[in-house]
């Protein structure tokens, strides 16, 4: 499903609002958690109990759940508060979703960067209302539950409230704006209203004394009445939700045609940031569709950290640094380099303030609980913003906290003895002293960079020169084949390890099933038995997963490109569609969406090391806006491929490049520098249907390689 939802964002926002169900990932939907395989039902319809604010995006057992401030439109009592009601005539677009509930009330939501509005059309009733739930947190699955730990709400007179709730240390207040004149406002606690109360103290809620709490809004409605709430939010208490709820929705109007409008306006400029031609429509709804989710997290929120008090960008849901760092993050600084920018510096700024770059970072307070999937991963991202000469950062501030997070958690280890478990870490560690070497370097502190090179030769302890793998070890959501294709900064010498391009091929192709006869098992059919070994294998998960998504491109590597032509375009063409299950995995935030995009432009970026693979793209002519220029990648011969996902029962055959030109020159190379592509400029690749010559002599570079000449590519 790709645990995404529908509900209504922003770009790279702070709010996010959707019906609520309580059902995993997203409290969208209807499913239980379920980490692998296909979901199990937890609901039997779709349905809300009302409409809830921050969601998670594609990802899966995140244990931030998120779903505060739930607001419910009801024709019954008080009493009903909880119940859900299917959910009819649901619309999603960018910024806007809708609903109908059972009741007859029809719901739309719409955000802003830091609000939210919603506008409720109420059938005709004696006594409508709208009540806003503040105890509301995570989903309604077990250990799912987000209890407040600290809350207080008041009313400010007729139609305004406010609240703060501590979620998980941090303290999320909220502005309450509402249209309904002849209305009564009351405040209650435990589904009795407080007739004349002003305001609510807790100073310690507990899961076995939480009693639910809010504000609501009371009257007659006549047929049709629309009642507008607007919601503004702060991290940094009430004053700033209510700066942020009058910069973007004014004082007391209503706003929620503005809102919608202002952010689909936003939605539409990021989105034409890459442009595509041709391509069946199936392809290109995929495409956008992608190009939509990977715009989404993570949030960052300017003059919003609840944890330093000084102004400045504070980006969470990085959910996580394993899943986004090598598509998403290129793809933000492409055509989002001003919010990847503040990303970065929230990202030393929480280096700084609380001792290490984070693996994942969400909106809560404490230890990072993603450290054991991966080591260092902020260092590529930061590595290629310097090579792309971004000034904006303190870069010899960053390379100090770069050192220094080179030494935390399992990085003593490797400094000690050159090797860590779980191996996987070794690579982490090592790769990431390269691209410190990288930015040392450049900041001409060249003893430190030679220092940090020679460790990032490392990397070489994690393999086993028998096998040509990675040694034996534990592994995070994967196993050694799925990990021992990774894009290196050493590959030259890597495929040597392995036995030499023949030996290295050889593992590539047994990794991708290439030449596999078809197993018979008894009861199965012979396909389904071949992913079975498959699977038992640790074989590429056709992008069920993070750990080998790069793996494809290492054929280029060995002067096999041809081969990764067929292995993308079996994945483009296959695991990917527009329907429920278009998506081969969780979508991670945005991670899985990216490598969508990259894949189909016939890019691929390798993290760190300011470089672009080149392949055969999907689409017939494409502009990338990076920046303010415009890289174009143009094709010649490119045949329509259908999407297999939807009902193509045909697999028409992987396209390859023939020959390219950069500029109107010729480019022998599989390769060009990030910088070239956020330059701006003109690949044309001309395609056929057979493997060419192209690219098999000229490899991307390495570290072991001899330096370039100028006559070089």
């Amino acid at each position: 499903m790709g645990n995404t939802h529908p509900g209504a964002t922003s770009p790279l926002g702070m709010v996010s609002a959707c019906a609520y169900s309580g059902a995993y990932p997203t409290g969208y939907g209807r499913y239980t958690k379920n980490t692998e395989g296909v979901p199990e039902e937890m609901l039997e319809r779709l349905q809300a109990s009302g409409f809830t604010h921050f969601q998670q995006s594609g990802t899966g057992a995140i244990r931030k759940y998120y779903n505060y401030v739930r607001v419910t439109p009801m024709v019954q009592p008080l009493d009903a508060l909880g119940e859900a009601w299917p959910l009819h005539d649901e619309v999603a677009e960018a910024g806007y979703y809708a609903a109908t509930l059972d009741t007859g009330v029809r719901c739309e939501l719409t955000v802003g960067a830091k609000v939210a509005v919603h506008r409720y059309t109420f059938p005709q009733h004696s006594s409508a209302r709208v009540v806003i739930d503040l105890s509301c947190g995570g989903l309604a699955i077990e250990l799912g539950r987000t209890v407040p730990l600290r809350a207080q709400v008041e009313s400010m007179g007729h139609g305004r409230t406010q609240g703060t709730v501590v979620m998980e240390g941090v303290p999320l207040s909220v502005v309450v704006d509402v249209d309904s004149p002849g209305w009564r406002q009351m405040l209650w606690y435990d589904r009795r209203l407080i007739d004349g109360g002003t305001r609510l103290d807790f100073d310690s809620i507990r899961h076995t004394t939480l009693r639910p709490f809010g504000m609501l809004y009371m009257g007659p409605a006549a047929p049709g009445q629309t009642i507008e709430v607007r919601l503004g939010f702060s991290l940094r208490g009430c004053d700033q939700a209510r700066e942020n709820l009058e910069r973007e929705c004014g004082q007391g109007q209503p706003a929620f045609d503005a809102v919608r409008a202002r952010t689909r306006a936003r939605w539409a400029d990021h989105l034409d940031r890459v442009q595509v031609e041709g391509g069946t429509p199936a392809r290109r709804t995929v495409f956008a569709t992608a190009l939509y989710h990977a715009l989404i997290k993570p949030c960052v929120a300017d003059d919003e950290s609840p944890f330093w008090p000084t102004p400045g960008p504070f980006a969470f849901d990085v959910c996580t640094m394993w899943d986004i760092y090598k598509t998403q993050l290129p793809l933000l600084a492409a055509i989002a380099p001003d919010r990847a920018a503040d990303l970065l510096e929230s990202l030393i700024r929480v280096c700084e303030e609380e001792g290490n770059f984070p693996i994942g970072y969400r909106m809560s307070r404490g230890a990072d609980r993603f450290f054991r999937q991966a080591s260092a991963l902020a260092h590529t991202a930061l590595a290629d913003a310097h090579a792309l000469g971004w000034a904006g950062l303190d870069w010899n501030w960053a390379l100090v906290h770069m050192v220094d997070d080179l030494r935390r958690m399992y990085g003593e280890d490797f400094f000690e003895h050159g090797v860590v478990h779980p191996i996987t870490h070794t690579l982490d560690l090592a790769y990431a002293h390269h691209c410190t070497a990288q930015v040392a370097r450049a900041l001409n502190d060249r003893h430190l960079a030679a220092d940090l090179e020679d460790r990032s030769r490392h990397w070489s302890n994690a393999f086993d020169p028998g096998t040509g793998l990675l040694r034996d070890s534990e592994f995070y959501e994967g196993g050694k084949w799925n990990y021992s294709f990774r894009l290196l900064h050493d590959m030259a010498a890597r495929i040597a390890l392995a036995g030499g391009d023949a030996a290295f091929i050889g593992k590539l192709d047994r990794f991708f099933g290439f030449g596999a006869a078809p197993v018979t098992q008894p009861g199965r059919r012979p396909r389904a038995a071949e992913m079975a070994a498959g699977y038992a294998l640790n074989r590429f998960e056709g992008l069920n997963n993070e750990p080998d998504m790069e793996a494809p491109w290492a054929y280029h590597y060995a002067g096999r490109p041809d081969r990764t032509a067929q292995v993308v375009h079996a994945a483009l063409t296959w695991q990917f569609g527009t329907g429920p299950g278009g998506l081969p995995g969780n979508d991670d935030s945005g991670g899985l969406s990216s490598w969508y995009v990259w894949a189909s432009l016939g890019l691929f970026p390798v993290a760190g090391q300011n470089l672009f693979l080149v392949n055969a793209p999907a689409f017939e002519r494409a502009v990338l806006r990076a920046g303010g220029n415009e890289f174009v990648i143009e094709t010649s011969g490119l045949r329509e491929r259908p999407i297999g996902v939807d009902g193509i029962d045909h697999d028409p055959p992987a396209q390859y490049v023939q020959s390219a030109t950069l500029n109107g020159e010729p480019l022998h190379a599989t390769h060009l520098s990030a910088a070239t592509v956020h330059r701006g400029g003109r690949l044309h690749l001309r395609l056929g249907p057979e493997p060419s010559a192209w690219g098999r002599g000229i490899r991307p570079p390495s570290l072991s390689d001899p330096p370039a000449t100028p006559e070089e590519p």
